[in-house]
């Protein structure tokens, strides 16, 4: 499995709704989903980016089905991520090149 990077840009997303899918996805008990390397949260001028970096786009997959509709819960506008290969990553002490 080759590990990807996924990017929301999620135009009109407050923080306070990405605080409140952070907590809905910890009482669904994916505060720590499977396959998720690293996640990253940041306001944009038109909304929410988010990125993060998976095991494999199967796991980003399958956390997908309990993501979408805590999204729409917290009205949330509708995105399609970006998904993409993986090819460098560097951490402050560590390179790895895929």
């Amino acid at each position: 499995m080759k590990k990807v990077l996924v990017q929301f840009n999620c135009a009109g997303m407050t923080a306070e709704q990405y605080d409140r899918v952070w907590e809905d996805l910890e009482k669904a008990g994916q505060s720590n989903p499977k396959g998720l390397v690293h996640h990253l949260g940041a306001p944009s001028k038109d909304g929410w980016q988010v990125v993060d970096v998976w095991e494999s786009e199967e796991h980003f997959n399958e956390f997908g089905k309990t993501l979408t509709p805590i999204l729409e819960k917290n009205g949330v506008p509708p995105t399609e991520p970006s998904v993409m290969p993986l090819h460098f990553a560097y951490n402050g002490s560590h390179v790895e090149v895929y």
